[in-house]
């Protein structure tokens, strides 16, 4: 696994290390169950305090891209089938939260497409 960290850039290392193991994980370059070096392992290697590297881990496992087990370490998990569950999970939960609230299912759909155009670097689509 290739990874290092840019002391200089304005991105933190933990969001370094946190973006460079999901972009490895989702291009299939570290295969699901592929065990990553410890926390301890991999922040002596670049550099930083094992806490930076801790913090990495716990924001891919909350991603769904690792799963950590204990002893047997963390392991890079089912990226898309774990993604995708938790996308249409937290969409489920959308649209109940906009039911409730009364907005109509256009106007729910306009207000996710204007948020992901932002998530994803786009402008955000007139009237969201």
């Amino acid at each position: 696994m290739q990874l290092s960290v840019d002391h200089d850039s304005p991105v933190p290392p933990y969001e370094q290390v946190r973006a460079r193991i999901s972009e490895l994980a989702h291009s299939g370059e570290l295969p699901v169950g592929l065990k990553l070096p410890t926390v301890r392992a991999l922040a002596e290697e670049l550099g930083l305090a094992a806490n930076t590297v801790a913090r990495a881990y716990r924001e891919l496992e909350s991603d769904g891209v690792v799963e950590t087990h204990g002893r047997r370490g963390t392991l890079i998990a089912a990226v898309g089938d774990t993604a995708h569950r938790m996308v249409a999970a937290k969409a489920a939960e959308y649209a109940r939260h906009a039911l409730r609230l009364g907005v109509t299912q256009e106007e729910a759909l306009e207000a996710a497409r204007g948020a992901l155009a932002v998530a994803y670097g786009e402008r955000a689509p007139q009237g969201a």
